[in-house]
């Protein structure tokens, strides 16, 4: 906006570039669109991305799929990898994804990485705690 302050006082290109620290293209390019529209052909204009391979309106359908857990998709175990995932959004919507961006798309989605916990399924809670409390102290202690 302070280009086109100056642009309306008359300063030409040039001396836009040096007192405001850019390239005199970059101040050629500014008076063309300030020229053709005025302050308005100035403002900044965010740009929108490419558009995504997997629609935001189709998530709902990958996060049910997801729930229904990875063993209900063909894998092996429940745990759920980004390259499982992938391999989930490729073979149901047709669209590849890297891990990276995956890992986005979860994320957007409100899902967090997390760590399964390392313990047997069969492990008796009580035995356990009654081990910690009773024999690791006394084992503990060289007993």
């Amino acid at each position: 906006m302070l280009a086109a302050e100056f642009f309306e006082q008359g300063v030409g290109p040039a001396e836009v570039a040096r007192r405001l620290g850019v390239t005199v293209g970059a101040a050629s390019q500014w008076k063309k669109a300030w020229q053709g529209t005025g302050r308005q052909g100035l403002r900044s204009v965010p740009h929108p991305g490419s558009k995504p391979k997997l629609p935001r309106e189709r998530l709902p359908e990958l996060e049910k799929l997801l729930l229904d857990g990875a063993k209900a998709q063909g894998f092996a175990t429940e745990l759920w990898t980004l390259r499982r995932v992938r391999e989930l959004i490729r073979r149901h919507f047709g669209v590849s994804y890297d891990p990276s961006q995956v890992s986005r798309i979860l994320h957007s989605m409100g899902w967090s990485r997390q760590r399964p916990e390392r313990r047997a399924r069969e492990q008796d809670e009580q035995a356990v705690e009654l081990w910690r409390s009773k024999e690791w102290p006394r084992i503990k202690r060289g007993l």
